[in-house]
Protein backbone atom coordinates (compact mmCIF):
# COMPACT_ATOMS: atom_id res chain seq x y z
CA UNK A 1 0.00 0.00 0.00
CA UNK A 2 2.85 2.40 0.75
CA UNK A 3 4.27 1.82 -2.69
CA UNK A 4 1.02 2.75 -4.42
CA UNK A 5 0.69 5.90 -2.26
CA UNK A 6 4.25 6.90 -3.13
CA UNK A 7 3.60 6.36 -6.81
CA UNK A 8 0.36 8.36 -6.47
CA UNK A 9 2.30 11.28 -4.95
CA UNK A 10 4.92 11.07 -7.68
CA UNK A 11 2.28 11.07 -10.42
CA UNK A 12 0.40 13.91 -8.73
CA UNK A 13 3.58 16.00 -8.51
CA UNK A 14 4.36 15.39 -12.19
CA UNK A 15 0.78 16.31 -13.08
CA UNK A 16 1.10 19.60 -11.14
CA UNK A 17 4.40 20.40 -12.87
CA UNK A 18 2.82 19.80 -16.27
CA UNK A 19 -0.15 22.02 -15.42
CA UNK A 20 2.14 24.73 -14.07
CA UNK A 21 4.28 24.58 -17.21
CA UNK A 22 1.15 24.91 -19.37
CA UNK A 23 -0.09 27.86 -17.32
CA UNK A 24 3.27 29.64 -17.63
CA UNK A 25 3.37 28.98 -21.36
CA UNK A 26 -0.17 30.32 -21.82
CA UNK A 27 0.66 33.43 -19.77
CA UNK A 28 3.74 34.11 -21.90
CA UNK A 29 1.73 33.60 -25.05
CA UNK A 30 -0.93 36.03 -23.80
CA UNK A 31 1.70 38.66 -23.00
CA UNK A 32 3.32 38.23 -26.42
CA UNK A 33 -0.05 38.42 -28.18
CA UNK A 34 -1.05 41.54 -26.24
CA UNK A 35 2.24 43.27 -27.09
CA UNK A 36 1.90 42.40 -30.75
CA UNK A 37 -1.66 43.72 -30.80
CA UNK A 38 -0.62 46.86 -28.94
CA UNK A 39 2.00 47.74 -31.54
CA UNK A 40 -0.75 47.82 -34.15
CA UNK A 41 -2.64 50.70 -32.46
CA UNK A 42 -2.27 53.72 -34.70
CA UNK A 43 -1.91 57.21 -33.29
CA UNK A 44 -4.87 59.43 -34.18
CA UNK A 45 -3.48 62.71 -32.78
CA UNK A 46 -0.17 63.66 -31.16
CA UNK A 47 0.75 66.49 -28.83
CA UNK A 48 4.32 67.72 -28.97
CA UNK A 49 6.13 67.75 -25.60
CA UNK A 50 7.18 70.98 -23.94
CA UNK A 51 10.98 70.99 -23.78
CA UNK A 52 11.96 71.42 -20.10
CA UNK A 53 13.80 74.72 -19.57
CA UNK A 54 16.59 73.11 -17.53
CA UNK A 55 17.14 70.47 -20.22
CA UNK A 56 17.35 73.25 -22.82
CA UNK A 57 19.96 75.13 -20.80
CA UNK A 58 21.97 71.95 -20.30
CA UNK A 59 21.53 71.07 -24.01
CA UNK A 60 20.15 67.63 -23.16
CA UNK A 61 18.78 65.73 -26.14
CA UNK A 62 17.78 62.15 -26.84
CA UNK A 63 15.04 59.56 -27.06
CA UNK A 64 12.59 58.85 -24.27
CA UNK A 65 10.56 55.63 -24.38
CA UNK A 66 7.08 55.95 -22.90
CA UNK A 67 4.81 53.04 -22.11
CA UNK A 68 1.21 54.20 -22.55
CA UNK A 69 -1.90 52.36 -21.40
CA UNK A 70 -4.68 52.95 -23.94
CA UNK A 71 -8.35 52.16 -23.32
CA UNK A 72 -10.73 50.71 -25.92
CA UNK A 73 -11.81 54.19 -27.01
CA UNK A 74 -8.24 55.26 -27.79
CA UNK A 75 -7.71 57.48 -24.74
CA UNK A 76 -4.40 57.24 -22.86
CA UNK A 77 -5.15 56.36 -19.24
CA UNK A 78 -1.55 56.14 -18.02
CA UNK A 79 1.93 56.96 -19.30
CA UNK A 80 5.28 56.02 -17.79
CA UNK A 81 8.76 56.85 -19.11
CA UNK A 82 10.72 53.60 -19.23
CA UNK A 83 13.95 54.71 -20.86
CA UNK A 84 15.79 57.96 -21.51
CA UNK A 85 16.92 61.04 -19.61
CA UNK A 86 14.95 61.76 -16.43
CA UNK A 87 14.81 65.48 -17.13
CA UNK A 88 13.00 64.74 -20.39
CA UNK A 89 10.84 61.88 -19.06
CA UNK A 90 8.21 64.00 -17.33
CA UNK A 91 7.63 66.16 -20.39
CA UNK A 92 7.35 63.06 -22.59
CA UNK A 93 4.82 61.47 -20.20
CA UNK A 94 2.72 64.66 -20.08
CA UNK A 95 2.63 64.87 -23.88
CA UNK A 96 1.73 61.20 -24.42
CA UNK A 97 -1.13 61.45 -21.88
CA UNK A 98 -2.75 63.93 -24.30
CA UNK A 99 -2.41 61.65 -27.34
CA UNK A 100 -5.38 59.91 -28.93
CA UNK A 101 -5.17 56.46 -30.52
CA UNK A 102 -7.47 54.70 -32.96
CA UNK A 103 -10.15 52.80 -30.98
CA UNK A 104 -9.48 49.08 -30.56
CA UNK A 105 -10.49 45.99 -28.64
CA UNK A 106 -9.96 46.36 -24.91
CA UNK A 107 -7.09 47.95 -23.06
CA UNK A 108 -3.63 47.75 -24.59
CA UNK A 109 -0.12 48.91 -23.70
CA UNK A 110 1.76 50.80 -26.40
CA UNK A 111 5.41 51.84 -26.28
CA UNK A 112 6.22 55.08 -28.09
CA UNK A 113 9.44 57.03 -28.46
CA UNK A 114 9.73 60.79 -28.13
CA UNK A 115 12.83 62.38 -29.67
CA UNK A 116 14.04 65.58 -28.01
CA UNK A 117 16.36 67.59 -30.28
CA UNK A 118 17.81 71.08 -30.01
CA UNK A 119 16.89 73.42 -32.86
Amino acid sequence: MRKSFASFLLNFRQHLRNRLACAVLLALLAITTDTARADERAVKSRVQPVYPELAKRMKITGLVSVQATVDAGGKVTDAKATNGNRLLGGAAEDAVRKWKFVPGEGVSVVTVEINFTMQ
